[in-house]
C-alpha cells in the first residue's frame, strides 16, 4: 500500500519499502512502502496526527509538584502535604500551570498501571503492590512537611540542609524526598508507561487496533488510529516536556537524562538509537508493517531500560566521593537521585524476557542496602562499600563498568 497523504515535506524523504506477512486467516503477503521521515512528524491530510497532551501534562504536573518541595526549602516555609496530594490525584485545583487544573489528568491513576506489569502481571505485579508504591510517593510527601519544621539536618532527625548556595530538605534517614520523588515517579509512572503499556505489541494489537490500523480506521473524531495515538503517547513520556524554542531548548526528565547519559562516548549511541525507532516505529505503524514495529520497540525498551541503569550508577560514585570530600550530608542529593534511578529499575522491559531486567524484589533489596542501619545514609562510615556493592551489581546486569558510568556527567 502506497500512503499518499504525507506533506510533501515528508514524502521528498527516502521511501523504503518492507515486505510482512499479515495476520489474516488467508497468509496473504501485504507490500509495505511508506515514508520515514527525520523528525517525529506525521500528517494525514495537511493535518498532523501526532497527539500526546496528556502525557505533556503529567510531565509539567510532576514538575511542579518537585517545585513545591524546592520552595518550601528556599524560603523556610513548611511544605502542606494536601496541597501535594491533590497534586498527585489533581483534586482541588492545585496546579498554577495553564490548563493543568482542567485536563482531567493525573499522576497517581498513572502510577504502577501498565497494561503488561500491573494489568496481565507479565512483570510480577500486583494490587498490592500497585497500592503500596503510590502509598509510599505520598509518603514523601510527609517526609517533607516533616523536615519543612525549621529544623538541621542530622543523623535520625528530618530537617534543612544547606548545599552550597541551596537549601535541600532531608528525612531523617538522610533522603532527599523530592528527589526519591521525582526520580521514582519517572520509572513507576512514566517508565512503567512507555516500556510496560504504550509498546506492549499486546496492548498496540489489543482487540480490533490491528484491524482497524490496517484499515485505517480512526478514533472517533479524530485523524489517528488508535495504534498510532498509543505510540505517540509512549513518545510523550519522553519527549513530552520538550521546549523547542531555538537556542533556548530545553530538555526534562528521560529525555534530559537520555541526553546525559549519551554525552559520554561509552554510551554515545543511546540517544540516536531511541530517537530514531520512536520514529521508524510509527511510520511502520502508518504503514501497516508490524514486524518492524516489533523490531523498533525492542530497540526502545533495551536502550531506555540503559538510562537509570547508568545513572543510577554515577549518581552511587558521585555520592561516594562527595563522602570523601564533603564529609557527610551534601552526597545525600546524589544519593537521593541514585535510589530514585534504582527505583526506576523495577519498570525497565528486557524484550528478551518481557520482564524487569530487576525484579522488585532485587530492586526492594538494594535499596534496603542503601538505607540500612541505625541512621541511614548518615551511617557514613559504613557507606561506601554498600556503594560500591549495589554499583557493581547493576552495571553487571547491564553490561558495562563502574567506571564507564562514573564518567556520565
Amino acid at each position: 500500500m502506497k500512503l499518499k497523504n504525507y506533506s510533501a515535506a515528508v514524502i521528498s524523504l527516502s521511501i523504503l519499502a518492507f515486505t510482512a506477512c499479515s495476520d489474516n486467516d488467508d497468509n496473504l503477503i501485504q507490500q509495505n512502502e511508506y515514508a520515514v521521515p527525520t523528525t517525529y512528524t506525521f500528517e494525514r491530510n495537511s493535518a498532523s496526527t501526532v497527539s500526546y497532551s496528556g502525557q505533556s501534562e503529567r510531565i509539567f504536573m510532576l514538575e511542579e509538584m518537585g517545585g513545591v518541595f524546592k520552595t518550601a526549602a528556599a524560603n523556610g516555609t513548611t511544605l502542606s502535604t494536601d496541597l501535594l496530594t491533590n497534586m498527585y490525584s489533581n483534586t482541588n485545583s492545585p496546579f498554577t500551570g495553564n490548563g493543568l487544573n482542567a485536563s482531567g489528568k493525573q499522576l497517581k491513576n498513572k502510577t504502577a498501571a501498565s497494561y503488561e506489569y500491573f494489568t496481565l502481571n507479565a512483570g510480577g505485579g500486583t494490587s498490592i503492590e500497585q497500592t503500596q508504591t503510590r502509598e509510599f510517593f505520598e509518603s514523601t510527601f510527609s517526609d517533607g512537611n516533616l523536615a519543612s519544621q525549621g529544623n538541621a539536618a542530622a543523623a535520625g532527625a528530618a530537617g534543612v540542609y544547606l548545599d552550597g548556595s541551596s537549601k535541600r530538605l532531608f528525612a531523617a534517614n538522610g533522603l532527599e524526598p523530592q528527589q526519591v520523588l521525582l526520580k521514582g515517579m519517572m520509572g513507576a509512572s512514566f517508565l512503567d508507561q512507555i516500556s510496560n503499556n504504550y509498546l506492549s505489541a499486546k496492548k498496540l494489537d489489543e482487540a480490533s487496533n490491528r484491524e482497524n490500523n490496517t484499515k485505517k480506521i480512526f478514533e472517533e473524531a479524530k485523524n489517528y488510529t488508535t495504534m498510532e495515538h498509543y505510540w505517540d503517547e509512549a513518545y510523550g513520556y519522553v519527549y513530552g516536556g520538550d521546549s523547542n524554542s531555538g537556542e533556548n531548548k530545553t530538555y526534562k526528565f528521560w529525555s534530559s537524562y537520555i541526553n546525559q547519559v549519551n554525552a559520554d562516548q561509552d554510551f554515545s549511541t543511546v540517544k540516536e538509537k531511541i530517537e530514531k525507532a520512536f520514529i521508524k516505529g510509527r511510520a511502520a505503524i502508518v504503514g501497516n508493517d508490524y514486524e518492524t514495529r516489533n523490531a523498533q520497540i525492542k530497540i526502545i525498551k533495551e536502550n531506555l531500560a540503559l538510562v537509570p541503569a547508568v545513572r543510577a550508577v554515577y549518581y552511587l560514585q558521585e555520592g561516594k566521593s562527595k563522602l570523601v570530600t564533603d564529609k557527610g550530608a551534601k552526597a545525600f542529593h546524589a544519593l537521593s537521585e541514585a535510589y530514585g534511578f534504582i527505583m526506576c529499575l523495577r519498570y525497565t522491559n528486557n524484550p528478551a524476557t518481557n520482564a524487569p531486567y530487576f525484579t522488585k524484589d532485587e530492586v526492594d533489596a538494594m535499596l534496603e542496602t542503601l538505607t540500612s542501619g541505625e541512621n541511614g545514609l548518615w551511617d557514613i562510615d559504613t557507606l561506601t562499600p554498600k556503594l560500591d556493592a549495589v554499583s557493581a551489581k547493576i552495571a553487571t546486569k547491564f553490561d558495562f563498568t563502574v567506571a564507564q558510568a562514573a564518567t556520565v556527567n
